[in-house]
């Protein structure tokens, strides 16, 4: 009984000093929560300017619709009569400068790009394949050739982005100066000329990465539909003699350009 008694009070006296005991550590010490990560949200807003450069490639068929042999001796052809067609292609290189703003993913801009362009390709006409002989004049075969010199687009965008990445769609007016020649077969003489600044329509798509927070690099890809245009060719072979042609000129264009553009004046936000 008296061991039992013992035992007792032994383990009350254990029950009243853990508390204590516990009283006596020192308080866990207070640790501030780190801050948020903030991940980097690439904004396509502000004004940006930029050069670009590519090729392209363009389809030209000519088709005569009169032509002309002395002052007043007009002959009109019934139907237009095809001279032939032919593929022009080259380089080109220019700029662009325009202005975007972002709303959520969607992107929309304004853009006005300058190129200067060498797009030139020939045929043979089939017309005046062969010289032919009127009672003023001797018309010789011609070569037929057709250049684009520069070219110009004013175009609306619409794109949606992925951060850094954007998909786009513009679309818009486009201008081409182009010359076109005729050559002598077989001197390869300059027989006669011509030349239009030629206004149409454009659409086109382009993919672009922001590859820092203000510089991006684009590949984009446009169709120009230029349509069809009459253009007058006269020479002066003798001062009694006119020979002049009109012919029916269509104009199809693709390019393909990479760009390089600098942004400026689109704040750079984050998401938390």
């Amino acid at each position: 009984m008296k061991k039992l008694l013992l035992g007792a009070v032994g383990l009350v006296a254990m029950g009243i000093s853990a508390p204590a005991s516990a009283a006596d550590l020192a308080a866990r010490p207070y640790t501030k929560a780190p801050p948020p990560v903030v991940a980097p949200v690439y904004d396509w807003s502000g004004f940006y300017v930029g050069i670009n450069g590519g090729g392209g490639w363009s389809r030209r068929c000519w088709d005569l619709f009169s032509r002309t042999v002395s002052p007043g001796v007009v002959t009109t052809l019934p139907a237009l009569a095809p001279e032939g067609c032919h593929n022009t292609s080259g380089g080109t290189a220019g700029g662009q400068i325009g202005y975007r703003w972002q709303a959520s993913n969607w992107v929309f801009g304004l853009e006005g790009q300058g190129n200067w362009a060498d797009f030139r390709g020939s045929n043979t006409s089939l017309f005046f394949a062969t010289p032919t002989i009127t009672p003023f004049l001797t018309t010789p075969a011609f070569t037929n050739q057709s250049r684009m010199e520069a070219f110009g687009l004013l175009t609306g965008q619409v794109g949606y982005a992925w951060n850094n990445v954007l998909l786009y769609f513009k679309g818009g007016a486009a201008v081409t100066g182009n010359t076109y020649d005729r050559f002598v077969i077989p001197t390869g003489a300059l027989f006669s000329s011509a030349r239009d600044t030629r206004w149409g329509g454009t659409a086109g798509v382009g993919l672009e990465w922001g590859f820092a927070p203000n510089w991006s690099v684009a590949f984009e890809y446009d169709h120009l539909f230029m349509g069809n245009r009459n253009l007058t060719f006269t020479t002066t072979t003798t001062p009694a003699v006119l020979f002049t042609t009109t012919d029916r000129i269509r104009q199809d264009i693709d390019l393909a350009t990479v760009r390089i553009n600098y942004r400026w004046g689109g704040p750079v936000i984050g998401k938390y």
